[in-house]
């Protein structure tokens, strides 16, 4: 299993950006296909963005569409989150997840490999 580790989370006032990182150990990530899930405060985790193995092929949450921006660098084996004019509803814990297959899923149960998840606090 590739090993994922979250970096990037922090605290931002509403309208700030930040850039989460996630760096997959082993050589199957430029092979699989990759994501950004979220778990706010007494919610489920949710799906936000995905990213197929050669970064041509991205789906967004429709809650994100628009602010947010996933992209990766094989090279450097990082999955990157752009996020921009954050909401206070963003708030939650991102976790990085990579699939064993290359296509782009928003399923939970598509992603074999998770990270402990970075802290995003947006206030208002």
């Amino acid at each position: 299993q590739v090993q994922l580790v979250e970096s990037g989370g922090g605290l931002v006032q509403a309208g700030g950006s930040l850039r989460l990182s996630c760096v997959a150990s082993g050589r199957t990530f430029s092979s699989s296909g990759m994501g950004w899930f979220r778990q706010a405060p007494g919610k489920e985790r949710e799906f936000v963005a995905s990213i197929n193995w050669t970064g041509q092929t991205t789906d967004y949450a429709d809650s994100v569409k628009g602010r947010f921006t996933i992209s990766r660098d094989n090279a450097k084996n990082t999955l990157y989150l752009q996020m921009n004019n954050l909401k206070p509803d963003d708030t939650a814990v991102y976790y990085c997840a990579g699939r064993r297959y290359g296509g782009s899923r928003r399923t939970e149960t598509d992603f074999a490999s998770w990270g402990q998840g970075t802290q995003v606090t947006v206030s208002s």
